[in-house]
């Protein structure tokens, strides 16, 4: 099988995490700036054999589409251009910050560490990623 890889995508940086090739486990991959998000796209998927890219879906508490939606968007014709043979599947992504912050302190991990945006945001790819995974069940 191939490679799942999700995006938490954020105006500065992105998340990202990719599954095992059987799809079960989701892992956090990296955070990378946001401008260099389709280099880095070019690059793994050339190197990796990506079938789906999960993005999540911004969605306020009312359930109408999030600030960054119009971007993300954007995004997706990107991909979606540069990549035809990869499926784009969205899923909501709301409490996601939430829920990193949540496992980052269950986890243990050290108040000063905690403060690291860029490690919110992979834990955050992971979690939208790792969401796909028991949805698609």
């Amino acid at each position: 099988m191939s490679i799942a890889l999700a995006i938490d995508y954020g105006t500065k940086r992105c998340g990202i995490a990719v599954t095992d090739p059987l799809q079960i486990i989701a892992s956090g991959l990296t955070t990378i700036h946001t401008h260099d998000l389709l280099n880095f796209l070019s690059e793994y998927i050339r190197d990796n054999d990506v079938s789906i890219i999960v993005i999540g879906e911004p969605r306020k508490i009312d359930n109408t589409p999030g600030d960054l939606e119009p971007q993300i968007r954007g995004l997706i014709k990107k991909i979606q251009k540069q990549f035809p043979h990869i499926e784009i599947v969205r899923i909501d992504e709301r409490f996601t910050t939430h829920l990193a912050q949540q496992s980052l302190i269950q986890g243990g991990v050290p108040k000063m560490k905690r403060r690291n945006k860029a490690l919110h945001d992979k834990i955050s790819a992971t979690i939208i990623l790792q969401s796909w995974l028991y949805y698609k069940k």
